[in-house]
């Protein structure tokens, strides 16, 4: 049998989830950031403050923004003085960004269409690695955090930003119905893609746990790890350093 991964709700083969989550963000490259405004209230720019602040990127370090397709962690690590490499499997996604930091006439940024499974670049070549919102539409997790762990420095930063499931009473139950009911049309009604945000709502419904995703970090190598859950954990701020 062919091995199968997830999909939203369902299991596909293996082999076509790359492409199948390459059109979805190609049919919602151009309106992403206004639904990420919409369905977060806004909220997901201070996760991203908060993302960028556990990074503690320093001027002249090299960081690879992975999935950083729109630019958002990459232009608040640039502001503060490091080299960073926007990497993403959609080019249509790298063209918005590409686009949003000549708007920002922000320069120095490099971008690079790369799949987080099979990177390009050489072997310790950078001193972190951050990736928001992201490693969930990744075939095989695992293999994305191995090739993580490979491309750091001894000494690297490994952060991802992430959704998970909130662990508040009542919340859970809240945000589940409006998560399923509204987002979808949220995505009708802004993007004119329904389906796509409802894939996007599923997959964060089959992404592992906190403390599972946690113990896949430190078995691709990575030492003190560390989970930081906002909002109850309906996202979290995952770490760990390679040694």
């Amino acid at each position: 049998m062919n091995e199968t991964a997830s999909f939203g709700y369902r299991d596909v083969d293996a082999t076509q989830k790359a492409g199948m989550v390459r059109d979805i963000f190609s049919s919602v490259a151009s309106s992403y950031d206004l639904m990420n405004d919409a369905m977060s209230c806004g909220a997901h720019r201070l996760w991203k403050d908060q993302f960028v602040n556990r990074v503690k990127p320093r001027a002249g370090e090299a960081i690879l923004d992975m999935a950083g397709g729109t630019g958002d962690i990459a232009f608040r690590m640039h502001k503060r003085g490091a080299h960073v490499t926007v990497a993403d499997i959609n080019p249509q996604m790298l063209a918005v960004g590409v686009e949003r930091a000549r708007k920002r006439r922000i320069e120095g940024l490099l971008w690079s269409e790369q799949n987080a499974e099979e990177l390009t670049f050489n072997d310790r070549s950078f001193d972190a690695y951050t990736i928001a919102f992201g490693i969930r539409n990744v075939t095989h997790i695992d293999r994305a955090l191995d090739e993580a762990h490979r491309v750091l420095k001894f000494g690297g930063r490994f952060f991802c930003l992430e959704f998970s499931t909130t662990t508040w009473p009542g919340f859970a139950e809240i945000y589940d119905a409006y998560s399923h009911r509204l987002v979808p049309k949220l995505g009708r009604l802004l993007a004119k893609d329904e389906d796509s945000y409802r894939y996007l709502i599923e997959s964060i419904r089959r992404f592992p746990p906190m403390p599972q995703f946690e113990t896949m970090i430190r078995d691709a190598g990575f030492a003190a790890t560390k989970v930081e859950p906002i909002l109850g954990g309906l996202v979290a701020i995952h770490s760990g350093w390679k040694a």
